[in-house]
């Protein structure tokens, strides 16, 4: 789970990194907020649109199993794991 939520943030952070990048490229000072005060709002949109369609995205695709899962159990003094039937 915590894997999903650091993806999801660095897809939101990605188009400030690569603003930041550009800002590098074109030699100017990306700490400078005057840079930053124009695109902030387009920027935090892009990332949001991004995150969003890589969820829906991954909703699509992600392989569904067929079938009830069966949470792990004792049987016989024997812990049997948890599986897909």
């Amino acid at each position: 789970m915590l894997r999903a939520i650091i993806e999801e943030i660095l897809l939101f952070v990605l188009p400030f990194c690569l603003f930041a990048a550009y800002l590098v490229v074109r030699r100017r000072n990306p700490f400078d907020v005057e840079h930053w005060s124009r695109h902030a709002f387009w920027l935090a949109v892009a990332g949001l649109l991004l995150a969003i369609g890589v969820l829906t995205y991954t909703g699509f695709i992600a392989p569904r199993s067929q079938g009830a899962y069966e949470p792990p159990h004792m049987e016989n003094g024997v812990l049997v794991p948890g599986r897909f039937k």
